[in-house]
């Protein structure tokens, strides 16, 4: 068993693995393409959970779980990786990340639709603005925030931009109605072998780039594959052990942590303004949550009053 600290700080490895695969994803793609890429990656962290976790077994999982997460699951990691691997410039690549960034906000606007959750509408709302305030400043280059520059820079890559967003709401879905589903299981390692079949058969009937095994690409793919695979492994370790609220408040931090890395591992300078935007992103994502934690307490005051 492992400790409450212990596992609180593995929960914090997790949000650090997970921060490096913006930078390593676009370093993959770039030796062996979007898709090739991406299936390499998907196909190694595959084999890591399963040296991790073992075959799943199947007939555990719940039926609307198994349908149904493995769907979006799919999906959304298929937008990840290609809105990254589609990006025509580095810099480019980071911003995508950030659009994507924006479901922890759309995730707690989905617990209140599909979940019924309770929450603080104008703090929620306000949160809202934020998120996408940031993401038009990230948008926007130097120009502060600029509808104009917004428009032109999504409509130059239309298709990056736009898994990038299908992403983020895949995900808030996927958070939302798995949950309940799940009973308890766990089909991560499944749905990442699932994931790598897809992109392997997007690759062979659309992608013919040859693939370039040197030891630099090598050594890039397993670091990829790895905190992607760990990532999760260590995630949930985290959240069954530890300090949920700990993880939960430093995992907003994910879009800051993840523009830093991916700036160091692509050597990409970013603006003053894309850095004001990514800090604005988190802290409306916070805002959102704090609107629906706010309403659970005075939920709670109230019964405690009655």
């Amino acid at each position: 068993m492992v400790g409450h600290k212990n596992a609180t700080f593995i929960g914090l490895v997790a949000i650090l693995l997970w921060s490096s695969i913006v930078g390593l994803i676009r370093s993959v793609s770039e030796i062996f393409g979007a898709t090739g890429g991406a299936a390499l990656i998907y196909s190694v962290a595959s084999v890591f959970l399963l040296m991790s976790f073992g075959l799943p077994n199947v007939r555990k999982y719940p039926k609307g779980y198994l349908y149904s997460g493995s769907v979006l699951f799919i999906s959304y990691e298929l937008c990840l990786a290609l809105s990254i691997g589609y990006a025509q410039t580095n810099q480019q690549a980071i911003e995508v990340s950030m659009v994507n960034y924006l479901w922890p906000a759309l995730t707690i606007v989905g617990a209140i639709f599909l979940n019924k959750q309770k929450a603080n509408f104008w703090l929620l709302s306000f949160g809202m603005m934020l998120a996408f305030w940031g993401i038009g400043l990230v948008l926007s280059g130097n120009n502060g925030l600029d509808i104009a520059t917004i428009i032109a820079n999504t409509q130059d890559n239309t298709l990056s931009y736009g898994l990038a967003l299908s992403g983020a709401f895949i995900w808030a879905i996927y958070c939302n109605i798995t949950n309940k589903m799940a009973n308890g299981t766990n089909g991560v390692t499944l749905f990442f072998i699932l994931t790598a079949c897809s992109l392997w058969a997007k690759y062979l009937f659309t992608d013919s780039q040859p693939m370039d095994f040197e030891p630099y690409s090598v050594l890039l793919l397993l670091l990829a594959s790895a905190a992607m695979a760990f990532g999760y492994a260590a995630w949930n370790i985290g959240i069954l052990h530890g300090n949920i609220t700990l993880l939960s408040g430093a995992s907003y931090f994910i879009p800051v942590l993840s523009a830093m890395l991916a700036a160091v591992v692509l050597h990409t300078p970013l603006s003053a303004y894309f850095w004001k935007g990514a800090f604005i992103v988190c802290l409306g994502s916070i805002l959102c949550w704090l609107a629906t934690r706010k309403r659970q307490e005075e939920t709670a005051t109230e019964v405690a009053e009655g």
